[in-house]
Formats: C-alpha cells, structure tokens, sequence
C-alpha cells in the first residue's frame, strides 16, 4: 500500500505541492490516516512531471521521504503546472530498490498504482507476461504488480492509438477482472498524459481504498488535485465515489465516470 497526490493547473513550485500542505505526502509518510495495510511509507518515494515537450520525467528515491537531503532543493527549484508524487509502503515478494519505485512512465504517460494483487507473482503475472507485446515486456525493469499493470495499460494504448486513455483503462480492468477471479486486487491507479489527470477508485474482491479530490483549497488556487488522503484540513476536499475513475483537466470541471 501507498499514498500518492497529483496536481493539475497554474504553475507551482514542488514544495508547495510536496513539503508545505499540512498532511501532504511527507507526513503521509510517516503518519497516515487511512491506510488500509501497514502504518508507515517508508519504502521509497517518487514525483513525477512533464518536460516542455510533454515527455514524463521522474524523480525516484528508494529511500524514505523524509530521509532525502536533496528534496529541499528540488522543492524551491522545481516548478511545474502538473505533478504527480507517492510515497512507498512495499508489499512482500516486492522488494525496495529503485527499479520498484513509481512513479513509472513510457514516452507519454506517468503511472501510480496503490494497491496490490493478492497472489499476483504466482497467479497473475504468468498470464499478463504472456498477454504483452514483446517489446512492452522486454520494458518492464522491476517486479512490482504496478509496473506490470502500467505494461497492461502500455499495450492496450499502443494497441490503438485512437484508445482514449479512460477507454483503456476500462479494458484494463475488465482483463484484471477477469484474470484475478476470487483474489483480492486493490486498484487505485493515478496516470497522466500532460493534459489531464485520471484517477480510479476501484478493487476487486475487496474495499477500495480512500481517495479523495479538491478544486477549492487556497493552498492550490485554480489548481485540481487528488490524493490518497485530504493534503490540508482547509479546502473542500470530496472522497472519490468507490469504482470510479475521476479526470481532472485544467480546461474543464472535473469529471466522474463509473467503472
């Protein structure tokens, strides 16, 4: 399990998305609240965010959060209209090294996953592995269920470069649906384009876990943002219906579709 936060809209500054909300993602780290397995994020961190020419660009630290000397520099030095951040809590079989570190990205997109698989090394990865395109797995560096899941979603928008980002998720989950039967699969995946943010709220075979969003914090004014948990105790922060996925686009109100 982990907690994540990503930001839409004006320009801002890293450490005002990352180090000044009063329970952002650093305290998250420490002491969340609604964690659902485990009581600390202390495996790793990561931000994301999109160069001038709109490729994903990471930032990746298997170390704790609060432990990286080098955060306060990016913080004041970074600034950017879209970020995308977790926190680690790593799951069993899935071991803390750099490679395991999300965010993930390919030429266009940026991919969170909190969550897990219940089994997935020995029940679901044989079926995935086989269902990907060579070159989409000879990608994958780690071991994790979320990079693999981003490969999932990696070849279906490959697939067909019509497949609306939502479409494909959509599929993605009707295969995972498929492929887990009675397992447990936790499946909070946040991704990003450059354009827009899609956030899901879903699992199967057990409760989902918490998610909420704002458009209405003045530590973000005109800014969208969704995170595991509210980032401040002021704003009007809304809880993400459970199987839904939420798009937040600078351009228009945020949007609510079932899955």
């Amino acid at each position: 399990m982990c907690r994540l936060a990503a930001y839409i809209g004006p320009e801002i500054r890293l450490q005002e998305f990352l180090l000044e909300p009063s329970h952002g993602l650093v305290e998250q780290a420490w002491k969340p609240r609604e964690l659902l397995y485990g009581s600390a994020n202390a495996d790793g961190y990561g931000i994301g965010w999109h160069d001038p020419q709109g490729r994903p660009a990471v930032y990746t630290n298997p170390l704790p959060i609060w432990s990286d000397v080098n955060l306060a520099h990016l913080g004041r030095s970074l600034s950017e209209p879209l970020w995308l951040a977790i926190v680690r809590s790593a799951t069993a079989g899935f071991p803390v090294h750099q490679a395991n570190t999300a965010p993930f990205y390919d030429e266009q997109l940026l991919y969170a996953h909190n969550g897990f698989i219940r089994e997935f090394s020995t029940r679901l990865r044989p079926i995935l592995c086989q269902y990907l395109a060579p070159e989409i797995l000879a990608g994958i560096q780690g071991n994790t269920d979320s990079e693999h899941v981003f490969a999932l979603l990696r070849h279906l928008v490959a697939g067909d470069p019509e497949f609306a980002i939502e479409e494909a998720l959509g599929e993605l989950f009707a295969l995972l649906e498929d492929w887990v039967d009675e397992l447990p699969a936790l499946l909070n995946i946040t991704v990003s384009d450059g354009e827009r943010i899609y956030a899901t709220r879903h699992a199967f075979n057990h409760t989902c876990p918490s998610l909420y969003y704002t458009t209405d914090d003045e530590m973000f004014p005109g800014g969208q943002v969704v995170a595991s948990e509210p980032l401040t105790d002021g704003g009007f922060w809304q809880p993400v219906p459970e199987h839904h996925l939420l798009i937040l686009d600078p351009e228009q109100p945020p949007q609510l579709l079932s899955l």
